[in-house]
C-alpha cells in the first residue's frame, strides 16, 4: 500500500505534470468545487497550465463540470468537481468473526457496505449474500475473502464503474509483500494472504494489497476524521492494542512494515502486564462484567454495548472499569506521544464506543507523563467512522494514488 502523503506543491523537476495534476486533485478534494481561476490562485499554477490539467483529468473522466462557480467578484467561472462516476475502490477487513466489505467511488461517495458473520448462526448473512461459516482457518478466510471480494467488484462493474483496487485489512504484522506475519486474534502466522488471494481472484489486472488494519484506519481517519492534522495516530482496540501512525501527512510503515504494536508496551521484569493486558477491550469487558468470559465471543461489541449501557445508568462498578481502563490507556499513550509528538490520537472502534468514560481519565494520564508541556500539543478524541474504518481506508488507499498524480489507465 502507498502511504498518505501531505499537499503536493508545484514543482520544476522532471515529473511536472504528474506533480501538478496531483496538486490540482488535491485541491479539489479538499475544498470541493472551484472554477479554474480559483485553482490556479491558490495553487501558484498558472491558469494556462490548470486549463491543460483540467482538460486532461476531464477527458479522463475523473472531473467534471458543475455549473458556475458562485465567486462574487468579476465573472462567474465553470467549477469543476471530482468525477465519482467511473473509477471505484474496495477495501476489505478481516476480524476474527466476520469481513467488512466497503467500496467508495473517486468522489469518496459510499456505494457498499456489507458485513458477513463467521458464525453460520440462523439468520446470519445479509440480503446480499450467505453467512461465511464458523471455525474458519486461513484457506477457508481467504475463499470467503475472494467470494466477498469477487461479489463487491462485480457490483462496482456493474454501475460502470473501473475498480482501481482492493486492500485487505488485517490486525497483527502485515510485511509490505502482503504477507500476514503473525496476527494473534485470527490465529494465523505465515500467510501469504495477497499472493493466495490474487490466485483465488484470477484478476491480474486487479491491483490487490494487503496492510494493518490499524494503519488503514488511520489513513481513512486522514482523509475523512476531520482532522486538520498531518500527524496523527490512531489506537485500535478491535484485536489487542495497535496503533496506525501518520508523520507528516505519511503513515509510518518501519523497515518491514511492523509498526504500531503497542499493545505489547510492558515494563518492568519478564511476565509483567503489557498495555494491552491491562487497557484491552478484553481486561475492561472481564473487570466490567464479572462472570462474563470474552474470550467465549469473537465479537466483543454486544458486549461493550452493555457495558456503555451500565455506565449511562451509574454502576459505580463498570464506572470504575472504564476509569481504570482510561488511566491504563493514557499511560500507554504518553510512551507513544513521547516518541512520535502526534497532534491527535484518535480512540477507535470500541475505545470510540466508550470514550465518553474513557478520555478524562486518559487525557489526565497523558498530559501528567508526557514530557513536553500540555502533553506536546496532543489533542484525544473518538473517532466517528465507526467500526469499517480500516475498510475504509483500504478503498481510499488506491484514490490517494491516484490523488499524487499517478492516473489510472481510461476506462
Amino acid at each position: 500500500m502507498k502511504t498518505t502523503r501531505a499537499d503536493p506543491q508545484p514543482a520544476d523537476f522532471t515529473d511536472v505534470r504528474a506533480t501538478n495534476l496531483a496538486v490540482v486533485l488535491r485541491h479539489l478534494r479538499a475544498n470541493g468545487p472551484s472554477s479554474r481561476a480559483s485553482i490556479a490562485a491558490s495553487t501558484g499554477l498558472n491558469k494556462a497550465t490548470v486549463s491543460s490539467l483540467t482538460g486532461a483529468l476531464i477527458e479522463q473522466r475523473l472531473l467534471r463540470e458543475t455549473g458556475l462557480s458562485g465567486n462574487r467578484i468579476g465573472r462567474p467561472g465553470t467549477a469543476l468537481a471530482l468525477d465519482g462516476s467511473a473509477y471505484a475502490a474496495i477495501g476489505l477487513q478481516v476480524a476474527a468473526d466476520h469481513l467488512t466489505a466497503l467500496a467508495v467511488d473517486f468522489a469518496g461517495d459510499q456505494l457498499l457496505l456489507w458485513h458477513r458473520q463467521f458464525d453460520g448462526g440462523p439468520g446470519s448473512g445479509t440480503p446480499d449474500g450467505p453467512a461465511i461459516g464458523s471455525a474458519i482457518g486461513p484457506g477457508r478466510a481467504i475463499s470467503a475473502v475472494a467470494a466477498l471480494a469477487q461479489r463487491a467488484a462485480t457490483r462496482v462493474r456493474r454501475q460502470g464503474r473501473q475498480v482501481l483496487g482492493l486492500t485487505v485489512a488485517v490486525p497483527g504484522l502485515v510485511t509490505d509483500g502482503g504477507t500476514v506475519r503473525l496476527s494473534p486474534s485470527l490465529g494465523w502466522s505465515d500467510v501469504d494472504l495477497r499472493g493466495l488471494l490474487s490466485g483465488s481472484l484470477r484478476q491480474p489486472d486487479l491491483d490487490v494489497t494487503v496492510a494493518n488494519h490499524a494503519g488503514l484506519a488511520a489513513v481513512a481517519e486522514l482523509r475523512h476524521g476531520g482532522h486538520p492534522a498531518h500527524d496523527l495516530t490512531y489506537v485500535s482496540g478491535a484485536a489487542g492494542i495497535e496503533a496506525g501512525i501518520v508523520v507528516g501527512g505519511r503513515l509510518l510503515r518501519g523497515s518491514r512494515g511492523f509498526t504500531g504494536q503497542i499493545g505489547r508496551f510492558g515494563l518492568g521484569p519478564a511476565g509483567s502486564p503489557t498495555l494491552a493486558d491491562l487497557a484491552g477491550i478484553e481486561q475492561l469487558v472481564r473487570q466490567a462484567l464479572p462472570g462474563f468470559d470474552p474470550a467465549a465471543l469473537a465479537d466483543l461489541a454486544p458486549a461493550v454495548d452493555q457495558v456503555a449501557a451500565l455506565a449511562r445508568s451509574g454502576d459505580t462498578g463498570v464506572l470504575t472499569a472504564l476509569r481504570d481502563t482510561g488511566c491504563h490507556l493514557g499511560q500507554g499513550l504518553a510512551l507513544l506521544a513521547n516518541l512520535v509528538n502526534p497532534e491527535v490520537i484518535v480512540l477507535g472502534d470500541h475505545y470510540a464506543a466508550l470514550a465518553e468514560w474513557i478520555l478524562p481519565a486518559a487525557e489526565a494520564e497523558l498530559a501528567r507523563n508526557t514530557l513536553a508541556p500540555a502533553a506536546g500539543g496532543a489533542r484525544l478524541t473518538a473517532s466517528t467512522l465507526g467500526l469499517h474504518a480500516a475498510a475504509l481506508g483500504g478503498a481510499v488507499s488506491h484514490l490517494d494514488r491516484i490523488d499524487t498524480g499517478a492516473l489510472p489507465a481510461a476506462p
